[in-house]
Parts: C-alpha cells; sequence; structure tokens
C-alpha cells in the first residue's frame, strides 16, 4: 500500500500543472544545462534501476517562456535562480539572455541568484535587472580553454594500436589516439578559436551589464581583487560591479516578494511564484505551422535514435512526414552538432533536398555547434545563419580501427588462419589490418573529403582549392567563418524562420511556426519528468571548479568508447568546445564504472 501510494504521488507530482498559475513571478529554477533538444529517458532502464538523466531544459521553450512572461500581466516579474546551472552552449545561452532582455523592456524586473557563478551562469546573470550572490559564495571567470587527455602512452602500455586514416591538418579529433600532447596546428587553432569566444563573452558581458566592465580585469587577477577585500570573495564580486546585492536566499526571497507578493504562507523567503513546468504547460507550442522546423541536435549517429542524438533515419523519417502531413511552405533546419557518421550526415542531407525538390525553400540556423557532419548537413541551406559565437567548420575526415596485436604479444595470443581474399578476416584486430585494408581505407577516407570538399563549393560558390585552404579539419569561430564564407549572416534561429517566410512570399510576423519533431506520449513525458533529477555536487563556485577534472576524464573516455565503436569513416568534431557538465548522469557508476565500461 504505501508502494502504491508512493508511486501514486510521485505521478502526480511529476504532471504540470497549467491550471495553476496564477499572479506572481515566473521561477526559471535552471538546476540543469540548456540544450537544443533534451534527451528522453529510457522506461527500460529506469525499470531496471539505471541512471537518470540530469535535468536538461529546451533552449526553446525556456525562450518561450520569458517571451510571453514579457507580454503576460499575470507576470510581475522573473526569478532566475542559477544556483545548481549546469551551463550550455555561448548561442544557446546569448538567445536567453535575448529573451531576458524582452522581459527588461516590457518593464518587468529580472533577478538573478546563485550561490556561484561561473562563466556560462554569469553571462546569464549578466542579462538579470538585479544579480543576487550568497555572502558564502563567489563568481570565478575561467574563461574558454583548458586540457585534453591524450592516450598514446597508455595505449603503447596496453598493446592497444589506433589504426588512423585522416585527411586535414587541423583534424584534432585523432590526435588523442596518435599522440601524447597536442600538435602545433591544432594548438594554433585551438587558442585562435578560444581567444574569439573570450573576446565575444567579455563583448556580451560588457554591453549587458556596463557596470561590470573590468571584468576582464577581474578574470585575469582574481587573486588580486581577493586580497584587496581580505579574502571575502562576496565582497570582491561586489566591488568589481560583478553583482549587485549580497543576501542569502532569505533575503532575495524577500526581495521577490516586494516585486511579486508574498506567498499564502507568509513563510521566511516566500513569494509568489510560477513554477516553469506549469507556465510551459499553460503555453504549448504550435502543432501547426506554415514554416517547419526540423532540428539536428547531437552526435549524428546511423539508424534511429531518440531526442538529443541526431539519428539519421529518424530525422529523416521526421522530414518526409511533415512534408507529407503538414502544409508547409518552407523549412528552417537547425543544427547544433559536432558531427559524427558521414553515412548519416548524407542521410539527413538528402531527406531535406527532398524539400527542396517540391519547391520549399530552405534555410539553416546554426546553434552553438555546426561543425563536421553538422556542417555537411548545413551545406542544404539556400541561407546560413550563425552567431558570432557559434562553433563550425571542421571539414575533415577520418577513420579509426583499433587493433591489439601489441596486447596478444604480451598475453602469449598468436593469432593464424587462411584466406580467400586479401580481405578475409579483415581487418585483423589481432595483427593490425593489412596494407590493403590500409589503403582502401585511407581511399574512403580521401574520397569522402573530397565529396565534402565538393558539397561546400557547389553550395556556397567556392573555388574547390580555397574550401580545401578553409577546411583541413580546422574549426573556426562564426565571426570567422561568415568572414571566409561559410556562412551568409549572423542571426538567431527567428531570423532565420523570417528569411524563410520572406522566401516563401509570406509575412514573416504572421507565418506559423511548427517543430517536426517525434511527439512525445502520455508515457513519454511522465517518464521523462520521473528520471530528470537536480544535478550533483556543491553550489559554490570553487567546489564546482574542483568537479572539472571528474567530468573531463567522464568526458574523455565517453569520447573514446565512441570513437572506437563508431563508423569506421566519421566527419565529426571532437575539438569542439562544449559544456563541462556531462549531458547524461552517470549516477552512482562512478568514475572507474565509466573505465571498465571503456576497455569491456
Amino acid at each position: 500500500m504505501l508502494l502504491f501510494f508512493g508511486m501514486l504521488y510521485a505521478l502526480l507530482t511529476a504532471i504540470p500543472n497549467a491550471g495553476s498559475v496564477d499572479d506572481g513571478a515566473l521561477l526559471l529554477d535552471l538546476s540543469g544545462s540548456i540544450v537544443e533538444q533534451p534527451a528522453e529517458a529510457d522506461p527500460l532502464a529506469l525499470a531496471m534501476g539505471g541512471s537518470s538523466l540530469a535535468r536538461e531544459y529546451s533552449r526553446r521553450d525556456v525562450v518561450r517562456a520569458l517571451t510571453l512572461a514579457a507580454d503576460d500581466s499575470r507576470v510581475k516579474a522573473v526569478a532566475v535562480d542559477l544556483d545548481v546551472f549546469t551551463g550550455g552552449g555561448q548561442v544557446a545561452i546569448g538567445d536567453v539572455a535575448d529573451a531576458m532582455e524582452k522581459v527588461k523592456k516590457a518593464g518587468k524586473p529580472v533577478v538573478a541568484y546563485a550561490t556561484g557563478y561561473g562563466d556560462d551562469s554569469y553571462l546569464l546573470a549578466a542579462h538579470a535587472s538585479e544579480v543576487w550572490l550568497n555572502p558564502l559564495g563567489a563568481v570565478l571567470i575561467a574563461g574558454p580553454g583548458g586540457q585534453n587527455l591524450y592516450y598514446k602512452g597508455l595505449m603503447d602500455k596496453l598493446g592497444v594500436t589506433a589504426n588512423i586514416y585522416r585527411v586535414g591538418t587541423y583534424k584534432a579529433a585523432v590526435e588523442p589516439y596518435s599522440r601524447t600532447d597536442m600538435s602545433p596546428e591544432s594548438r594554433q587553432a585551438s587558442q585562435a578559436l578560444a581567444d574569439a569566444l573570450w573576446e565575444q563573452w567579455l563583448d556580451d558581458v560588457a554591453k549587458a551589464r556596463p557596470k561590470a566592465a573590468n571584468v576582464a580585469a577581474y578574470a585575469m587577477q582574481p587573486a588580486e581583487a581577493l586580497a584587496a577585500t581580505r579574502g571575502d570573495m562576496a565582497q570582491a564580486a561586489l566591488r568589481a560591479g560583478l553583482v549587485d546585492k549580497i543576501g542569502d536566499r532569505s533575503a532575495f526571497g524577500a526581495r521577490m516578494a516586494q516585486l511579486a507578493g508574498a506567498d499564502e504562507e507568509n513563510l521566511a523567503g516566500g513569494y509568489k511564484a510560477i513554477a516553469y513546468d506549469d507556465w510551459i504547460a499553460a503555453n504549448p507550442a504550435a502543432t501547426t505551422g506554415k514554416i517547419g522546423v526540423v532540428t539536428v541536435a547531437g552526435t549524428i549517429v546511423d539508424g534511429e535514435a531518440g531526442p538529443g542524438t541526431a539519428g539519421g533515419t529518424t530525422i529523416a523519417d521526421i522530414i518526409r512526414k511533415g512534408l507529407s502531413e503538414q502544409n508547409l511552405s518552407a523549412l528552417v533546419v537547425r543544427v547544433d552538432s559536432p558531427g559524427g557518421s558521414v553515412l548519416a550526415s548524407e542521410e539527413i542531407r538528402l531527406a531535406v533536398l527532398e524539400a527542396k525538390k517540391k519547391g520549399l525553400p530552405v534555410v539553416v540556423s546554426m546553434g552553438s555547434v555546426a561543425a563536421s557532419g553538422g556542417y555537411w548537413v548545413a551545406t542544404t541551406g539556400d541561407r546560413i545563419f550563425a552567431e558570432p559565437g557559434t562553433i563550425t567548420g571542421s571539414i575533415g575526415v577520418f577513420g579509426i580501427i583499433p587493433s591489439f596485436e601489441g596486447l596478444a604479444q604480451k598475453i602469449g595470443v598468436n593469432a593464424d588462419g587462411v584466406g580467400t581474399t586479401p580481405l578475409s578476416g579483415e581487418p585483423n584486430v589481432f595483427k593490425g589490418p593489412s596494407d590493403t585494408v590500409d589503403r582502401l581505407l585511407q581511399m574512403g577516407v580521401e574520397n569522402t573529403y573530397r565529396r565534402f570538399l565538393a558539397l561546400v563549393a557547389n553550395t556556397r560558390k567556392l573555388p574547390v582549392e580555397r574550401v580545401d585552404r578553409i577546411a583541413q579539419g580546422r574549426v573556426w569561430d562564426g565571426g570567422t567563418a561568415r568572414q571566409i564564407g561559410l556562412v551568409d549572416q549572423f542571426g538567431s534561429i527567428d531570423d532565420a524562420i523570417a528569411d524563410a517566410a520572406r522566401r516563401a512570399k509570406l509575412d514573416p510576423g504572421a507565418a506559423e511556426t511548427v517543430y517536426l519533431e517525434h511527439e512525445k506520449t502520455f508515457l513519454e513525458t511522465l517518464m521523462a519528468d520521473l528520471s530528470s533529477e537536480t544535478p550533483e555536487g556543491a553550489r559554490d563556485a570553487f567546489s564546482r571548479l574542483a568537479l572539472r577534472p571528474e567530468w573531463l576524464m567522464a568526458r574523455a573516455l565517453s569520447d573514446a568508447r565512441e570513437m572506437m565503436s563508431g563508423p569506421a569513416i566519421q566527419a565529426r568534431c571532437l575539438d569542439c568546445p562544449i559544456p563541462a557538465v556531462p549531458t547524461h548522469s552517470s549516477g552512482k557508476e562512478g568514475l572507474w564504472a565509466l573505465v571498465a565500461k571503456w576497455i569491456s
């Protein structure tokens, strides 16, 4: 009975209540990350006691929530709780920040609170009317950059060989398996990208919050700033103009009560709050429209995949279904992906071209990352929109096949056999691929690269030789990508939708938009609510920095496993910066369980 009623309570509380929306402050409690497309929970894994998903917030939903709040009289203010915010891409955060500005222009206060601010959370907070910091908190700005892991030394000790086939001077994705450090070419490209993103971050903060004009000096000399306040980190942030108020959560709640009214229970720190999930439920997205938007988010993989991963077959089917069932006049392709399988990228590209064959204009909108296979898909656009902080390019191809001849020799295992053709028993993982296989795979990679160059050259109206010079696997920021011709203009997804409407001879202000995606069943929605969890770990900025090594290791091992078990030929960008916190929670497995999985 207890179990039954416990499950019943969980079901009831997990379902958003649209009818509960009343006057108050919209509470945007971002206890997780902002992503282009949240991943779906696996009901079977959840039932078996598997790991949960860290809460992911759809960029589109958060923007819609804020945009509607600006014009709704029930919303008196917006409270942005960033205490457990784990980040997002620079473009996604910028879109949310722009929506916060709309709320402020409507004359409604936007108040941010956190115990510790990092790069991503402060980029959001800078756009608030008031920035609150806990008295024991801090603002720690690290800036783009960091360490990569290189496995060549470990692989040599284990006797594992990464047989690499590549094209592109800057295709740094394979370097961790072939080197013990960063190549000069990769260092040059990565430093240029980090510098560009850092400059854009500083410019955005300075424009949004003139009081924080000295944020660059604060970031470059944090010890000096702290020494000036005798170690009081909160006062150092206040003195530098990075925050407006220092107060605990009760003081923050009292301030919100002044703006939106006290809650009925009149508890300390309480105020009338409109829950984010209830607000989204009360304002559902459109299900029909003239402008179709399809999302390519996450790693591009072969076959079918759920939201958050770009399954080639899944997205192609979604596009075809939208073309047949929706009376579309134009198609917008939103790309937020580092690439992946060449075959899946081509499958998506061909599906988009079916829209063109029907006479529909196609406009591409790039999110935080649209690189490698993501750019392969983007070549379909009649026009490509990006943001200065978009990471794109990485036009290059590689393949990796692991072999274990060294390990076999160490443990006394020998391999022998017969064959009828040069490909019998190949690739030989115990002796290494034969010369014939090496040649075949290298030629396959080179041919795919030539096809990639031709796609870009034909669609961007550039000579192949010029594309080859700006390709080579190099990653570019959006600003540079526009200068060299890889994108057409700066603009948000709204700008891309408006452009698509104009190309379809529609009024951009009146054209309705529909997102083409898998419609969640009630059970899937319920499972997502039940499985999402607040990210673990301390809320203060220093503790979050201390967790970075584990996040880095977990990400590196995950990338390594995907690289070694993925398609033989890939167009993928592993050197594209991504949020430090893993999208999927590792639950109780821990770091060494991930290691065991990788080597199993």
